[in-house]
């Protein structure tokens, strides 16, 4: 395995123990790379680029959460896997499909499984509870332990192998108070929760899991799910959306390159995996994610360049901005990419300034010479689900997009359908958990009726997130908020 650069060996915070070694095969060629690691982090790790090509261009890992069609690979004969959530086994066999390839080899697999299905049962397993909820992150290990503590029992459905979602990347530590995990890490506050939620005994996880479909039926609700490659069905009589979010993209020339990753993607790789994505890197967008995810790149021994920001100002925390500017990176206000550099991958970048009307200024190219471009440039809540319900959905920029319409309780356009988190507008995570709390006691008291517990719960809630909502950096919030309100 080619560890001397692409595995991390030493980091100020994380660890990451060795799993059991195994072999697999890329185009003929026999790699090692470690059993249950996505199979795209396996090949980064052995220093592959491109995954496929598309119209003559490479494509390479973007997202690391199955919502770009960068990744899609033939796995052991099988097309259109997406490699960054297909886990590595003994054996397998990679390859990357041209277009026609790709298409044949599907009409192919579909035949032979529709001959395979001939005089076959395949009706799916069926579940029934009182709620779902769709989406294991903040937003939903919150809402879980809120209706635990409620002693409501329900599931759980999450595409990740572990509760936890954007948590599990966050090794910085939380503002605010103790209540909301004040000095604590993220990815110690995803185990907290996940233990807490045990301990009660209501919940039921259904990990590497994924929502296909989702239906009303009367006053019910019908989720397909796909789980251990069966297809099982769960009855509920309510549904928590806690679905996140997706990466923005950035227009510019050559921005379809290998070595273009959302910020997301690039803590997906170096938090969880402790795989570096590169050498040498450049930021693009000056956040709280782009502030924080540049040190994490630090701290996982690449180097930054720079910082790009096409505002005149920062955009996050200036606690975060300062400590980056201690380390020496520059951040360059009023700039923006112009193009990415490169044949195959990223070679280098040529950014520019920009005016008022953020237009670009001739004369003011800067060129670094990089192997990594992240992207840290927004996101968009996860509204397809809702969608799929009926849901009203809203488009409000400031809330980062398209999301459905919901009221203060979390409640949408649909009776027994509630949201959380990003989906219901991008925030910070302490804003998630506290929607979590929302949602799930809305959820309980369109179950079971109004109590005092629930309602104790949900006025705590909605007061302290109120009070967060008060920062001059949360105007946009604000504003979002009341747009959404008057529709």
């Amino acid at each position: 395995m080619q560890e001397k650069f692409y595995r991390i060996k030493n980091h100020p915070i994380l660890s990451f123990p060795e799993g059991k070694r195994v072999r697999f095969y890329f185009e003929g060629k026999e790699l090692e790379g470690f059993e249950g690691e996505p199979i795209a982090c396996a090949l980064i790790a052995n220093g592959i680029k491109v995954f496929r090509w598309k119209k003559g261009r490479p494509r390479g890992f973007f997202c690391a959460v199955g919502k770009c069609s960068s990744c899609l690979m033939t796995v052991d004969g099988k097309p259109n896997v997406m490699v960054c959530m297909e886990r590595l086994k003994e054996g397998m066999r990679i390859e990357r499909p041209s277009d026609q390839e790709t298409a044949t080899q599907e009409e192919e697999r579909l035949r032979k499984e529709k001959e395979g299905a001939e005089g076959k049962d395949f009706l799916p397993a069926v579940y029934e509870t009182d709620l779902v909820i769709i989406g294991a992150g903040p937003a939903g290990l919150s809402a879980s332990l809120t209706l635990g503590n409620l002693g409501v029992r329900h599931i759980i459905v999450d595409d990740n192998p572990k509760p936890g979602g954007q948590l599990l990347k966050q090794t910085h530590k939380f503002f605010g108070s103790s209540e909301l995990f004040c000095g604590i890490r993220g990815f110690e506050i995803a185990r907290i929760l996940k233990e807490e939620i045990e301990k009660l005994s209501c919940a039921k996880f259904f990990l590497s899991s994924s929502l296909i479909g989702a239906y009303r039926n009367d006053k019910e609700f019908e989720c397909a799910v796909v789980t251990d490659e069966k297809l099982i069905k769960i009855k509920t009589k309510a549904l928590i959306g806690a679905l996140g979010a997706c990466e923005n993209f950035l227009l510019f020339e050559n921005n379809d390159l290998p070595g273009i990753y959302g910020a997301g993607a690039v803590q997906t790789l170096m938090n969880l995996y402790g795989i570096r994505p590169g050498k040498k890197a450049l930021m693009v967008g000056s956040g709280n994610i782009g502030l924080i995810v540049t040190y994490q790149m630090l701290q996982a021994g690449i180097e930054v360049l720079a910082i790009v920001e096409i505002m005149p100002e920062i955009g996050g925390y200036h606690c975060h901005a300062a400590k980056i500017r201690r380390m020496g990176i520059p951040i360059l206000l009023s700039h923006t990419v112009k193009r990415a550099i490169g044949k195959d991958f990223v070679q280098g970048v040529v950014v520019v300034q920009v005016d008022k009307n953020f237009q670009e200024i001739k004369g003011t190219e800067k060129r670094f010479d990089c192997d990594l471009i992240c992207l840290s440039v927004g996101l968009a809540p996860l509204s397809d689900l809702f969608s799929a319900l009926g849901c009203k959905i809203s488009y409000i920029p400031e809330l980062g997009g398209y999301l459905p319409y919901h009221d203060e309780d979390l409640k949408t356009s649909i009776p027994g359908v509630f949201v959380a988190g990003d989906a219901s507008g991008i925030e910070e995570a302490s804003t998630a958990i506290l929607e979590g709390r929302i949602a799930g006691s809305s959820a309980y008291e369109y179950l079971f009726g109004e109590n005092k517990e629930s309602s104790a719960i949900k006025k705590s809630a909605k007061k302290i997130l109120s009070e967060i909502r008060q920062s001059p950096f949360l105007k946009k919030i604000e504003k979002g908020l009341k747009s959404l309100t008057v529709l």
